[in-house]
């Protein structure tokens, strides 16, 4: 809900944080946190989409659940493994003169996902079910690709109910409000302070990329891994340009004199990669066949039922025209 403020002629409005309470509850003995449903919600949504972009692929719908019981646990993992090492190291091993905080690594239901990492681990368990599954990883995360990108939107929900990974201080009337006492309250600024709700950006963003990645492959057909490689793409941009914007601690790496966020690297060299896989794809693969979504030996076997039947006898051939008849046939 938006509030409201007037001043003269001027009408300020802003964007509420929920209140603390509101981002766990208790239900029974589990506390249940806003920020976990915001995944959960999520993760079933892009498995919704993919197991429909599977199906008309041709694909087995079984193999969607056993790639993502390999995929989900590799990408949680390497999401809070990115957080941990290279957003916040020094938080979580008590580096440059900060507390550790050895017991905060696995609380992920506190908030803390590199999308980059959850991406790169994901695709390395995804790949593990494909092989055992028979299936090619490039169709799988062609069809998977609008599905991830629609969970990162609802992921970054959990982030407005943390009030985490908000960008600068802004006047524009729909700044996001943080509450004072909140720890991601930037030291030295008055309450009241707007920021931009970049959760907001970057959710509108990924739901514009879904629908722009849906009608290119409707109308190019997407195949090999080019849906995968335009996905790279799409959100690394938005990526950059979040970035820009974000004040949450990153550290800073110089490359050639220029010194940006970790993050904004890391999304310049996932606009690359997807480029020149792009590239590749339309360049080198597209114009042969599209092999489909099994890998070469893995395909279904197609039951031979008439080859399995006896040639009948008196099948209607013609035996009486070469003169092979009587006792001395067989010795011709």
């Amino acid at each position: 809900m938006m509030q409201l403020a007037v001043a003269g002629t001027n009408v300020l409005a802003s964007i509420p944080s929920p209140p603390s309470e509101f981002s766990k509850f208790s239900l029974g003995p589990l506390t249940i946190h806003a920020y976990a449903i915001c995944i959960m919600l999520g993760i079933v949504a892009a498995m919704w989409i993919t197991a429909r972009r599977w199906r008309a692929k041709g694909g087995p719908e079984d193999v969607v659940w056993d790639i993502c019981i390999w995929a989900i646990p590799f990408g949680i993992v390497g999401g809070r493994l990115y957080h941990v090492l290279v957003t916040d190291p020094d938080y979580y091993f008590g580096l440059n003169g900060q507390m550790a905080h050895w017991a905060e690594i696995p609380q992920i239901w506190a908030g803390g996902l590199g999308i980059m990492g959850a991406i790169s681990l994901g695709t390395v368990g995804a790949l593990i079910a494909c092989r055992r599954a028979g299936v090619r990883l490039s169709a799988f995360l062609d069809a998977a690709a609008p599905g991830v990108l629609l969970a990162q939107a609802f992921g970054r929900w959990g982030n407005w109910f943390n009030q985490e990974l908000f960008g600068a201080p802004t006047t524009l009337p729909w700044g996001l409000e943080i509450d004072p006492d909140s720890y991601n309250f930037p030291p030295g600024l008055p309450a009241g302070t707007l920021f931009h709700p970049t959760f907001l950006y970057e959710s509108l963003w990924n739901v514009a990329g879904v629908l722009l990645l849906l009608a290119l492959d409707r109308k190019f057909k997407l195949r090999r891994g080019a849906m995968f490689w335009s996905y790279l793409i799409w959100y690394g941009i938005g990526r950059i340009i979040m970035e820009t914007m974000r004040i949450d601690a990153a550290d800073t790496i110089n490359i050639l004199g220029i010194g940006l966020r970790v993050h904004m690297w890391l999304a310049i060299a996932m606009v690359i990669m997807g480029a020149v896989g792009l590239l590749f794809v339309l360049r080198r693969l597209r114009p042969q066949p599209d092999p489909g979504v099994y890998l070469t030996g893995r395909e279904p076997q197609v039951e031979a039922a008439d080859a399995a039947t006896p040639a009948d006898p008196d099948d209607g051939r013609d035996t009486e025209g070469t003169g092979d008849t009587g006792p001395e046939a067989g010795n011709k």
